[in-house]
């Protein structure tokens, strides 16, 4: 029979110091990213565990669940869950609890930042200045922003955030989403083919799920005016990578910037080396204040799911 004093987590991945800190006040903690066997370990240990925090770019493997009988809970410091088997969680009973709203405004604000940049091409202006190019000569011109259309693939809370700061640039608001919005002043698309070309700019807000893998794909690619950006503050998972470079280096569209890629940390080297790209380490959300908010959330999460109320960022 088990009698913890405290609850048991398991922590799969590293987290803000603030969530570890807290979390070590409220549970007994394993780590399990510090464990050089990490079979031996869940073999001893696994039946402990009552919850389990992850992060939604690392998840939790159904692997690992199975060797968790008395887990209940997993509390995902982020909004994705395309790295956990839901089905098999609900098949099980296991609660999954995200920082839901929480960094909602952090990748909008990041979506539109990547926008700006990329087309006004401030990295360039940037490097142009510091090399003292200017001195001698006049920097090229850049891709005006107001007035253009945006498509937005994925109107849930950070599209219609995105959406939102668009209008403050006299966007047209262009869309495509499983559910359709009757938003006045945005314009639903059939088809993401639909979206893609009529879009001088694109931008990826839908979930990481396996229906959406590699979705921009080379036909949505060409589909796209030869002027277009794509820009991703999603999944790297939505886009087929190898087809996207192909676009980029052969001018199929104008530019891509990116926040996620396919297999994070490793970015093809081959993005390098391109002068039309954007590259960002999949930051947005990365501010003190949304990052204590959602360490915040995790935390208000488990200690509902303990005192067996409500868990605010419930999704099943």
């Amino acid at each position: 029979m088990h009698t913890d004093i405290q609850p048991v987590v398991l922590l799969i991945a590293p987290v803000m110091d603030v969530l570890q800190t807290s979390l070590d006040a409220s549970y007994r903690v394993f780590r399990l990213y510090e464990q050089t066997d990490t079979a031996g370990f869940l073999r001893r240990h696994g039946e402990d565990v009552q919850a389990v925090v992850t992060r939604g770019d690392v998840g939790v493997s159904r692997e690992i669940l199975e060797q968790l009988p008395r887990a209940g809970m997993i509390a995902v410091f982020g909004v994705g869950t395309d790295a956990i088997d839901l089905s098999y969680t609900r098949e099980r009973g296991i609660r999954v609890g995200i920082t839901a709203g929480v960094l909602t405004d952090d990748v909008a604000d990041l979506a539109m930042g990547l926008l700006l940049a990329a087309s006004r091409r401030l990295r360039q202006g940037d490097q142009f200045v510091r090399s003292g190019q200017w001195e001698k000569t006049a920097p090229p011109l850049a891709t005006k922003v107001s007035k253009k259309r945006l498509g937005i693939l994925g109107m849930g809370n950070i599209g219609q955030a995105i959406a939102r700061r668009a209008k403050g640039f006299d966007m047209t608001i262009l869309y495509h989403s499983r559910q359709r919005k009757d938003a006045p002043g945005y314009h639903w698309c059939e088809d993401l083919h639909s979206l893609a070309s009529q879009s001088d700019f694109l931008v990826i807000a839908a979930s990481g799920n396996p229906e959406n893998t590699g979705i921009i794909n080379a036909a949505v690619l060409e589909a796209m005016p030869p002027h277009a950006w794509l820009i991703n503050v999603a999944r790297g998972s939505l886009t087929d990578e190898p087809a996207l470079l192909r676009a980029l280096q052969e001018k199929v569209i104008g530019g891509a910037a990116l926040d996620v890629f396919e297999h994070e940390p490793h970015v093809p080297e081959a993005f390098f080396a391109l002068d039309n790209v954007l590259l960002q380490p999949h930051v947005a959300s990365a501010t003190v204040e949304t990052r204590q908010a959602m360490s915040q959330s995790v935390a208000d999460n488990l200690a509902a799911y303990f005192s067996g109320r409500e868990i605010p960022g419930l999704i099943q």
